[in-house]
Protein backbone atom coordinates (compact mmCIF):
# COMPACT_ATOMS: atom_id res chain seq x y z
CA UNK A 1 0.00 0.00 0.00
CA UNK A 2 1.62 3.48 -0.36
CA UNK A 3 1.02 6.60 1.14
CA UNK A 4 0.15 9.66 -0.09
CA UNK A 5 0.27 13.42 2.65
CA UNK A 6 -2.07 16.25 2.33
CA UNK A 7 -1.42 19.29 4.30
CA UNK A 8 -1.79 22.30 2.45
CA UNK A 9 0.35 24.23 4.26
CA UNK A 10 3.37 22.41 2.94
CA UNK A 11 5.85 24.17 0.53
CA UNK A 12 8.21 22.68 -1.20
CA UNK A 13 12.13 24.28 -2.09
CA UNK A 14 14.75 23.14 -3.35
CA UNK A 15 13.41 19.95 -3.52
CA UNK A 16 12.64 19.55 0.26
CA UNK A 17 9.51 20.27 2.27
CA UNK A 18 10.58 23.60 4.11
CA UNK A 19 9.59 25.12 6.80
CA UNK A 20 10.37 24.35 10.64
CA UNK A 21 6.57 24.78 11.81
CA UNK A 22 5.18 21.84 13.68
CA UNK A 23 3.14 21.24 10.27
CA UNK A 24 6.28 21.07 8.09
CA UNK A 25 7.98 18.71 10.62
CA UNK A 26 5.36 16.25 10.60
CA UNK A 27 5.18 16.44 7.08
CA UNK A 28 9.07 15.27 6.76
CA UNK A 29 8.81 13.24 9.89
CA UNK A 30 5.92 10.46 7.87
CA UNK A 31 7.67 10.80 4.84
CA UNK A 32 10.64 9.50 6.74
CA UNK A 33 8.17 6.56 8.42
CA UNK A 34 6.86 6.09 4.44
CA UNK A 35 9.81 6.91 2.58
CA UNK A 36 8.30 6.35 -0.95
CA UNK A 37 5.41 8.40 -0.14
CA UNK A 38 3.56 11.15 -2.31
CA UNK A 39 3.20 14.82 -1.33
CA UNK A 40 0.01 16.18 -2.63
CA UNK A 41 0.32 19.94 -4.08
CA UNK A 42 -1.41 21.37 -6.94
CA UNK A 43 1.25 20.62 -9.62
CA UNK A 44 2.96 17.25 -10.29
CA UNK A 45 6.80 17.90 -9.92
CA UNK A 46 9.71 15.82 -9.04
CA UNK A 47 11.50 16.37 -5.26
CA UNK A 48 14.16 15.12 -3.72
CA UNK A 49 13.55 11.56 -2.92
CA UNK A 50 9.72 12.25 -3.48
CA UNK A 51 6.83 13.39 -5.73
CA UNK A 52 4.81 16.12 -5.86
CA UNK A 53 1.29 15.07 -7.17
CA UNK A 54 -2.08 16.83 -7.74
CA UNK A 55 -4.81 14.80 -5.59
CA UNK A 56 -6.69 14.23 -8.91
CA UNK A 57 -4.04 11.79 -9.96
CA UNK A 58 -3.98 9.62 -6.28
CA UNK A 59 -4.58 6.05 -7.90
CA UNK A 60 -7.11 5.29 -5.40
CA UNK A 61 -6.54 1.25 -5.66
CA UNK A 62 -3.35 1.40 -3.86
CA UNK A 63 -2.62 4.70 -2.23
CA UNK A 64 -4.02 5.69 1.84
CA UNK A 65 -4.15 9.76 1.75
CA UNK A 66 -3.10 10.44 5.36
CA UNK A 67 -5.24 13.89 5.63
CA UNK A 68 -3.34 16.26 7.96
CA UNK A 69 -6.65 18.78 7.16
CA UNK A 70 -8.65 16.56 9.06
CA UNK A 71 -11.74 18.93 8.16
CA UNK A 72 -11.17 18.84 4.82
CA UNK A 73 -11.57 14.41 4.49
CA UNK A 74 -15.06 14.46 2.90
CA UNK A 75 -14.04 16.87 0.36
CA UNK A 76 -10.79 14.79 -0.63
CA UNK A 77 -13.25 11.42 -0.58
CA UNK A 78 -15.47 13.36 -3.01
CA UNK A 79 -12.26 14.30 -5.65
CA UNK A 80 -11.30 10.93 -5.31
CA UNK A 81 -14.62 9.31 -5.91
CA UNK A 82 -14.99 10.99 -9.38
CA UNK A 83 -12.01 8.60 -10.68
CA UNK A 84 -13.79 5.76 -9.34
CA UNK A 85 -13.02 3.24 -6.79
CA UNK A 86 -12.95 4.13 -3.02
CA UNK A 87 -10.87 6.07 -1.89
CA UNK A 88 -8.90 5.38 1.60
CA UNK A 89 -7.91 8.43 3.90
CA UNK A 90 -7.09 8.62 7.21
CA UNK A 91 -6.96 11.87 9.48
CA UNK A 92 -4.11 13.05 11.26
CA UNK A 93 -5.38 15.31 14.44
CA UNK A 94 -2.08 17.00 15.37
CA UNK A 95 -3.27 19.91 16.50
CA UNK A 96 -5.42 21.49 18.85
CA UNK A 97 -9.12 20.97 18.34
CA UNK A 98 -10.44 23.92 19.90
CA UNK A 99 -9.31 25.85 16.88
CA UNK A 100 -12.49 25.01 15.23
CA UNK A 101 -15.68 26.72 17.28
CA UNK A 102 -18.21 27.50 15.02
CA UNK A 103 -20.83 25.24 14.72
CA UNK A 104 -19.83 24.33 11.19
CA UNK A 105 -16.06 23.57 11.54
CA UNK A 106 -16.70 21.80 14.55
CA UNK A 107 -19.94 19.43 12.84
CA UNK A 108 -17.63 19.25 9.74
CA UNK A 109 -14.47 18.19 12.27
CA UNK A 110 -17.26 15.01 13.61
CA UNK A 111 -17.97 13.93 10.59
CA UNK A 112 -15.08 13.56 9.26
CA UNK A 113 -13.47 11.56 12.41
CA UNK A 114 -16.74 9.04 12.59
CA UNK A 115 -16.46 8.31 8.70
CA UNK A 116 -13.03 7.91 8.13
CA UNK A 117 -10.08 5.97 10.70
CA UNK A 118 -8.35 8.90 12.66
CA UNK A 119 -4.85 8.95 14.25
CA UNK A 120 -3.95 11.44 17.06
CA UNK A 121 -1.28 13.31 18.60
CA UNK A 122 -1.43 12.36 21.94
CA UNK A 123 -3.95 10.64 24.24
CA UNK A 124 -5.70 13.97 25.25
CA UNK A 125 -6.41 15.32 21.68
CA UNK A 126 -7.83 11.82 20.79
CA UNK A 127 -10.05 11.64 24.01
CA UNK A 128 -11.12 15.48 22.40
CA UNK A 129 -11.96 13.96 19.19
CA UNK A 130 -13.88 10.83 20.42
CA UNK A 131 -16.23 13.53 21.98
CA UNK A 132 -16.72 15.53 19.45
CA UNK A 133 -17.68 12.76 17.22
CA UNK A 134 -19.91 11.82 20.27
CA UNK A 135 -21.27 15.21 20.89
CA UNK A 136 -21.70 16.12 17.28
CA UNK A 137 -22.92 12.91 14.94
CA UNK A 138 -25.93 10.75 15.31
CA UNK A 139 -25.57 7.06 17.47
CA UNK A 140 -25.26 5.24 14.31
CA UNK A 141 -22.15 7.13 12.48
CA UNK A 142 -20.37 8.10 15.92
CA UNK A 143 -20.69 3.76 16.88
CA UNK A 144 -18.38 3.12 13.56
CA UNK A 145 -15.46 5.77 14.37
CA UNK A 146 -11.99 4.15 14.60
CA UNK A 147 -9.52 6.79 16.77
CA UNK A 148 -6.40 5.76 17.97
CA UNK A 149 -3.57 8.25 19.52
CA UNK A 150 0.53 7.92 20.57
CA UNK A 151 2.39 11.05 21.38
CA UNK A 152 4.32 12.44 18.84
CA UNK A 153 7.84 12.10 20.60
CA UNK A 154 11.15 13.77 19.57
CA UNK A 155 14.32 12.85 17.75
CA UNK A 156 16.51 11.53 20.87
CA UNK A 157 19.24 11.63 18.96
CA UNK A 158 19.76 15.35 18.24
CA UNK A 159 19.53 16.59 21.58
CA UNK A 160 23.11 17.93 22.42
CA UNK A 161 24.93 18.41 25.83
CA UNK A 162 24.22 21.16 28.36
CA UNK A 163 26.13 24.34 27.67
CA UNK A 164 25.29 27.00 30.48
CA UNK A 165 24.76 30.51 29.60
CA UNK A 166 26.65 33.29 32.09
CA UNK A 167 23.09 34.90 32.30
CA UNK A 168 20.20 32.65 32.20
CA UNK A 169 18.84 32.39 29.27
CA UNK A 170 14.37 32.37 29.24
CA UNK A 171 12.60 31.07 26.59
CA UNK A 172 9.62 32.33 24.66
CA UNK A 173 8.56 28.36 24.31
CA UNK A 174 6.59 28.96 21.05
CA UNK A 175 6.87 29.94 17.19
CA UNK A 176 3.43 32.22 17.55
CA UNK A 177 2.26 35.01 19.33
CA UNK A 178 -1.19 34.31 18.97
CA UNK A 179 -3.58 34.80 21.73
CA UNK A 180 -3.92 31.10 23.06
CA UNK A 181 -0.57 30.88 23.85
CA UNK A 182 -1.33 34.54 26.23
CA UNK A 183 2.35 36.02 25.03
CA UNK A 184 1.16 39.03 27.03
CA UNK A 185 1.00 37.04 30.32
CA UNK A 186 4.68 35.72 29.60
CA UNK A 187 5.92 39.60 29.62
CA UNK A 188 4.81 40.30 32.07
CA UNK A 189 6.15 37.48 34.50
CA UNK A 190 9.29 37.33 32.65
CA UNK A 191 9.46 41.56 33.08
CA UNK A 192 8.88 41.09 36.78
CA UNK A 193 11.88 38.41 37.21
CA UNK A 194 14.33 40.39 35.10
CA UNK A 195 13.98 43.63 37.84
CA UNK A 196 15.11 41.30 40.40
CA UNK A 197 17.78 39.85 38.79
CA UNK A 198 19.67 39.40 35.46
CA UNK A 199 18.31 37.01 32.48
CA UNK A 200 18.18 37.24 28.57
CA UNK A 201 14.89 36.52 27.17
CA UNK A 202 15.20 34.89 23.89
CA UNK A 203 12.11 34.18 21.49
CA UNK A 204 11.99 32.49 17.84
CA UNK A 205 9.13 33.47 16.03
CA UNK A 206 7.49 32.49 12.08
CA UNK A 207 7.98 34.77 9.99
CA UNK A 208 4.37 35.40 9.54
CA UNK A 209 4.29 36.85 13.40
CA UNK A 210 8.25 38.11 13.62
CA UNK A 211 6.35 41.18 12.40
CA UNK A 212 3.80 42.03 14.27
CA UNK A 213 3.38 44.68 16.77
CA UNK A 214 3.87 42.25 19.45
CA UNK A 215 6.44 40.90 18.50
CA UNK A 216 8.39 44.38 18.41
CA UNK A 217 6.93 45.01 21.80
CA UNK A 218 8.69 41.69 22.94
CA UNK A 219 12.23 43.25 21.16
CA UNK A 220 12.51 46.56 22.62
CA UNK A 221 14.02 45.61 25.92
CA UNK A 222 17.80 45.41 26.27
CA UNK A 223 17.51 41.98 27.82
CA UNK A 224 15.48 40.38 25.33
CA UNK A 225 16.07 39.27 21.43
CA UNK A 226 13.51 38.27 19.69
CA UNK A 227 14.75 36.73 16.07
CA UNK A 228 13.47 34.44 13.31
CA UNK A 229 13.49 30.44 13.43
CA UNK A 230 16.70 28.67 13.80
CA UNK A 231 17.79 27.60 10.14
CA UNK A 232 18.68 24.38 11.06
CA UNK A 233 17.86 21.68 13.48
CA UNK A 234 21.19 21.32 14.70
CA UNK A 235 21.20 25.30 15.39
CA UNK A 236 17.80 25.01 17.04
CA UNK A 237 19.00 22.14 19.56
CA UNK A 238 22.12 23.86 20.30
CA UNK A 239 20.04 27.23 21.60
CA UNK A 240 18.02 24.53 23.98
CA UNK A 241 21.19 22.79 24.89
CA UNK A 242 22.25 26.58 26.66
CA UNK A 243 18.58 27.75 27.63
CA UNK A 244 18.02 27.77 31.50
CA UNK A 245 14.14 27.76 31.71
CA UNK A 246 10.74 28.80 29.96
CA UNK A 247 7.47 30.02 30.60
CA UNK A 248 4.35 28.32 29.42
CA UNK A 249 1.32 30.78 29.56
CA UNK A 250 -0.94 28.70 26.79
CA UNK A 251 -4.46 28.15 27.78
CA UNK A 252 -4.68 25.08 25.78
CA UNK A 253 -2.02 22.75 23.39
CA UNK A 254 -3.03 19.33 21.93
CA UNK A 255 0.15 17.95 23.18
CA UNK A 256 3.14 20.22 23.34
CA UNK A 257 6.54 18.93 21.61
CA UNK A 258 8.34 22.51 21.43
CA UNK A 259 8.12 21.89 25.28
CA UNK A 260 8.77 18.46 25.39
CA UNK A 261 12.25 19.21 23.47
CA UNK A 262 12.91 21.81 25.90
CA UNK A 263 12.63 19.66 29.25
CA UNK A 264 14.59 16.78 27.35
CA UNK A 265 17.41 19.74 26.63
CA UNK A 266 17.75 20.49 30.17
CA UNK A 267 15.38 23.27 30.30
CA UNK A 268 13.53 23.38 33.79
CA UNK A 269 9.79 24.34 32.42
CA UNK A 270 7.30 26.50 34.70
CA UNK A 271 3.91 25.58 33.66
CA UNK A 272 0.30 26.82 33.54
CA UNK A 273 -1.91 24.44 36.06
CA UNK A 274 -3.94 22.75 33.07
CA UNK A 275 -5.01 19.42 32.00
CA UNK A 276 -2.97 20.02 28.85
CA UNK A 277 0.33 20.19 30.86
CA UNK A 278 -0.56 17.30 33.63
CA UNK A 279 -1.10 15.14 30.56
CA UNK A 280 3.14 15.76 29.66
CA UNK A 281 4.40 15.53 32.77
CA UNK A 282 4.49 13.15 36.06
CA UNK A 283 2.55 13.57 38.88
CA UNK A 284 3.53 15.68 41.42
CA UNK A 285 5.35 18.22 38.98
CA UNK A 286 6.19 21.08 41.05
CA UNK A 287 6.10 23.86 39.12
CA UNK A 288 2.49 24.08 38.05
CA UNK A 289 1.19 28.05 38.29
CA UNK A 290 -2.19 28.90 39.06
CA UNK A 291 -1.68 32.95 39.27
CA UNK A 292 1.15 34.98 37.94
CA UNK A 293 2.76 36.02 41.25
CA UNK A 294 3.78 31.81 41.28
CA UNK A 295 4.94 31.93 38.10
CA UNK A 296 7.12 34.53 39.10
CA UNK A 297 7.97 33.23 42.17
CA UNK A 298 9.05 29.64 40.00
CA UNK A 299 10.65 31.37 37.37
CA UNK A 300 12.92 33.04 39.56
CA UNK A 301 14.13 30.49 41.36
CA UNK A 302 14.21 28.43 38.41
CA UNK A 303 17.04 31.17 36.94
CA UNK A 304 18.70 31.64 40.77
CA UNK A 305 18.47 27.88 41.91
CA UNK A 306 18.57 26.22 38.87
CA UNK A 307 19.84 23.11 40.27
CA UNK A 308 18.05 22.63 43.01
CA UNK A 309 14.98 22.74 40.29
CA UNK A 310 16.57 20.19 38.40
CA UNK A 311 16.83 17.59 41.24
CA UNK A 312 13.23 18.21 42.49
CA UNK A 313 12.52 16.99 39.05
CA UNK A 314 14.60 14.27 39.34
CA UNK A 315 12.81 13.26 42.41
CA UNK A 316 9.35 13.71 40.94
CA UNK A 317 10.14 11.16 38.29
CA UNK A 318 11.80 8.94 40.56
CA UNK A 319 15.16 9.03 40.00
CA UNK A 320 15.65 10.68 36.51
CA UNK A 321 13.30 13.19 34.80
CA UNK A 322 15.52 13.24 31.95
CA UNK A 323 14.67 9.72 31.71
CA UNK A 324 11.13 9.81 32.35
CA UNK A 325 10.67 12.18 29.15
CA UNK A 326 12.63 9.84 27.21
CA UNK A 327 10.86 6.66 27.61
CA UNK A 328 7.51 8.37 27.12
CA UNK A 329 8.37 10.88 24.61
CA UNK A 330 10.19 8.89 22.06
CA UNK A 331 9.13 9.50 18.42
CA UNK A 332 10.51 5.84 17.57
CA UNK A 333 7.22 4.74 19.43
CA UNK A 334 4.95 7.65 17.13
CA UNK A 335 6.77 5.64 13.70
CA UNK A 336 5.78 3.06 14.97
CA UNK A 337 1.98 2.83 16.15
CA UNK A 338 1.12 5.25 12.58
CA UNK A 339 2.74 2.51 10.41
CA UNK A 340 1.19 -0.42 12.39
CA UNK A 341 -2.42 1.74 12.11
CA UNK A 342 -2.09 2.04 8.48
CA UNK A 343 -1.67 -1.54 8.19
CA UNK A 344 -4.19 -2.27 10.31
CA UNK A 345 -7.05 -0.08 8.93
CA UNK A 346 -5.78 -0.40 5.48
CA UNK A 347 -3.82 -3.62 4.92
CA UNK A 348 0.12 -3.44 4.38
Amino acid sequence: MKVAIHYEGSTVEDGRVAGHDAGATLVRRLMRVFPHAQLIGHALRHAEGFDVVPLEFIDTDDTVVINMDVIDSMAIWRTLRTAGGEPKIMNFVWWNTSQYQHEVQRTSLALSCALFPTFANSERTASEVSEIVRSWTVPQIAEKARIAWVNLGIRLEHVQPREEPDVPVVLYPAIYLSERKQPQVFLDVVERVVKRTPIRLEARLHESHLISERAMRMSRPHWSWVGPLTATREDYWHALARTTAFLATATEESYGLEYIEALVAGAVGIFPDRPWARAILPEGYPFLWRTQAEAEEMLYRAVTETAACRAELDAVAGGSFAEWLRSRHDDDFFEKAVADRVAEWFGS
